[in-house]
């Protein structure tokens, strides 16, 4: 079971010796548009997170391997890739190799291929419920293929009484080797962002209210003040078309 890192005390080195260590981050990308509180809170959290794991470094005797969804390949190959990407992550992960840790290669390009088609396939409104079903079912069935993949990818790379960092979304599934110690990460700033964000999506799917109200006050009184001076306008503008079409 993950342990969270900011909830407990700092391990001591001697606890893991010789096992293998996991430290689970979780990858939170910035709010939508610029949301000043929203981003605030994206960079308390990552001060934060990168300050717990560079304690939990020292704990566990140093990180050698990084891993970060997404990524299909490793090294040099993965950092341009990941700064394509994301630049926070890529400043993060590019300060951890300069360091001495690797960047490993995560995902299956075939498989991450995929998913990302099936993706934009179930957004759209489909009519054969047939057919959004096997869409469904084959986006499942690629999904966890995906996480077995990154599982295995771990398991081959993560050294006896080594230290490794994977940043994935909260909501993965990927199941790790039972010989795998994981400590999650979870800074105070974690929560504050997902207030935020629940409060944001909130408030996005809130109907507006104001806005309806005042658009009918305003066209009322507007139409029949516009009226009158148009009105004899009007018909200069149907006798011009006239003339012409008598001379025809």
């Amino acid at each position: 079971m993950a342990q969270e890192i900011g909830r407990i005390s700092r391990p001591a080195a001697d606890q893991y010796q010789g096992r293998r260590k996991l430290m689970l981050v979780p990858l939170v990308y910035g709010p939508p548009g610029d949301e000043p509180d929203g981003v605030a809170a994206l960079v308390k959290y990552w001060d934060q997170m990168q300050t717990q794991v560079t304690s939990l470094e020292a704990a566990l005797g140093g990180l050698r391997h990084l891993y970060h969804e997404s990524v299909p390949a490793g090294g040099q190959e993965g950092l341009d890739y990941l700064e394509r990407m994301d630049q926070r992550s890529h400043q993060f992960v590019k300060a951890k190799c300069e360091s001495g840790a690797t960047l490993e290669a995560t995902e299956d390009a075939g498989l991450l291929a995929e998913i990302m088609d099936l993706q934009r396939c179930l957004m759209l409104p489909l009519i054969s419920g047939k057919v959004a079903q096997r869409l469904h079912d084959w986006f499942t069935e690629s999904n966890r293929s995906r996480y077995e993949h990154i599982s295995k990818q771990i398991d081959s790379t993560l050294g006896e009484n080594e230290a490794g960092l994977l940043l994935v979304s909260e909501r993965h599934q990927i199941q790790f080797p039972a010989d795998i110690e994981v400590f999650y990460v979870s800074p105070p700033a974690l929560d504050e962002f997902r207030r935020w964000l629940q409060s944001w999506i909130a408030q996005q799917q809130m109907p507006p209210e104001e806005a309806p109200e005042e658009a009918p006050e305003e066209t009322p009184e507007e139409a029949p003040e516009e009226t009158p001076e148009e009105a004899p306008e009007e018909p200069a503008a149907e006798d011009a078309p006239e003339e012409p079409a008598a001379e025809e």
